[in-house]
Order: structure tokens, then sequence, then C-alpha cells
């Protein structure tokens, strides 16, 4: 397999983590279990077949995206397929980076996929037809810069909302403890439902579940590191209360328990393999 990663320069390096590319995948498994990382990720199909996202609840069932797609925040795990020779590219937005690029509030996108026209009109295939046309991983992503450039929005009122909910971002990052949440609203000065109604909207999700969610995220760092795995040390540190409260938040992310994630021990620390 091919896979190439690009971080963009000013002014997306502010709003995007990085952009992937990836080509001749053969994987040796029908499915994928994704897990949430509190971000929106772009993404768009180089292959004329169909991916499929299956219904968590029932995989017997799928919705069907071709061209291209935005996922957004989710606050559980997703499954989507795993097909012989696929070719994507994407981005990987930062938390709340997608904002700056949606004519809608992030938080109507929680737990959703879009494909791109919705948001974005017709003229989203023809930026397409352009990544299928540039020669190679350099020149596509140089094509995705310039789509995301495209859609930028320009400086509003809202951007003194994008400072405070970017600094509340920077706090969580450092501390995702959940009863941290009131302190950062305090900070602020807002009330906590007018703080949890503007970081929403930027972020896709509320700020608990954020929280929630990027301490599972320090989680899978830790055990990722290759280092021997005790659980009450991991779960302590990370600001779980007991066993019980790590095990239980890890199973709504993951659809498992951090037992049998650990035995999986996926290469990539987001994305599990799964068989029909």
């Amino acid at each position: 397999m091919i896979y190439r990663r690009h971080t963009p320069g000013p002014p997306l390096a502010a709003f995007v983590d990085f952009f992937w590319f990836y080509d001749c995948c053969f994987p040796d498994h029908s499915m994928e279990k994704c897990l949430p990382d509190g971000t929106f990720e772009l993404v768009i199909n180089l292959r004329d077949e169909p991916r499929k996202l299956f219904d968590s609840d029932d995989v017997g069932r799928h919705t069907a995206f071709r061209r291209g797609w935005l996922s957004g925040a989710h606050s559980r795990y997703i499954i989507i397929d795993a097909i012989n020779n696929s070719s994507m590219i994407g981005a990987h937005f930062k938390s709340g980076g997608a904002a700056a690029f949606l004519k809608l509030p992030a938080g109507q996108l929680r737990d959703q996929v879009v494909e791109l026209d919705a948001l974005w009109g017709a003229s989203a295939w023809n930026w397409r037809d352009r990544l299928l046309a540039a020669p190679g991983p350099a020149a596509k992503f140089q094509v995705l810069e310039r789509f995301l450039l495209d859609h930028l929005k320009e400086p509003d009122r809202s951007s003194q909302r994008r400072r405070r909910v970017d600094w509340a971002l920077g706090r969580f990052v450092q501390r995702a403890e959940v009863d941290h949440v009131a302190a950062v609203a305090n900070a602020l000065g807002m009330s906590h439902k007018h703080f949890i109604e503007e970081f929403s909207r930027e972020v896709g999700l509320t700020p608990k579940l954020f929280c929630r969610i990027r301490r599972f995220q320090d989680v899978l760092g830790r055990i990722n590191s290759g280092k021997f795995v005790e659980w009450a040390d991991i779960a302590y540190p990370c600001g779980y209360f007991d066993q019980a409260h790590f095990n239980h938040d890890f199973r709504s992310f993951a659809g498992l328990n951090p037992s049998r994630y650990l035995s999986h021990l996926p290469e990539y620390q987001n994305y599990i393999p799964l068989t029909d």
C-alpha cells in the first residue's frame, strides 16, 4: 500500500491537522470499526466503487457513499467497509476546525456522514475530477488545499466565539476531565448553558462529551505506546474514578472492553479490523 501524509501551511494549518492519501490498499479484513476522536474527517473516494457505512447495531444494513463525504464528530464508533485496491484522499481536521468551512453549525452534523454536494453543492465533484487528474500524491494534496481554501469562510462576528472555543479546547486537551467544564465556562465569564451552546456549535459535541472522548483517546495512546499495560495505572491518571467507570466509558466508545481491544491491538489505534 502507498500511504502519504501532508501538513498544510497557513491559513489551513489553523484548522486542519493533516492531509492523508492512500492507494493500492489490499486489506485482510472486510470491515473496520472506527473509534471516535472528537474531530471531523473529509474523505474523497478516488475509485468508482461505492463505500459502505454499516448500521452499528445491525451490520446487515448499510448506506452507500460513492464519491466524497464529510464525517462529523461522532459519539460512538462507526463501521465501514474495507475493500481491495481502494484509493482515497482526505483531511483530518483539528478539533473544531471543520466549522470554518461549514455554512451550518457543526453540531448539526454530530453522528452524521453526509455527501459533499449536500454541503458545498455540485461544484464539489468538479474538485474531485481535479483530484483524479492530478499526477501523484503531492499534486493531489495541492488540489485538496485549494478546495478547502475555496470554502474557508471569511472572518466575521463569530470570530470572538471562535477564540473562546479555541481557548477552551486548549484547556480540555491538556486536561480532559469532565468536572473541568464548569471551571472553563467560569473562566470565560459565561453561563454553563451558553458555553455548551457555543462549544457544540463550533466543535460538534458538548464539552462534557468531548472531554470524555479525549480521555478515551488518552487511554488508547497509552495502550498503543508499546509498554506493558496495567489497567489501574492507566485509568486513574486519565481521570477515571474507578475500574467500573473506566470500563463503562471504553465500552461506550469502542463497543468492546479494554482487554478485547488489547487482544486486537490494531496497527492504527482508531481502526479495529473486523470480519464478516
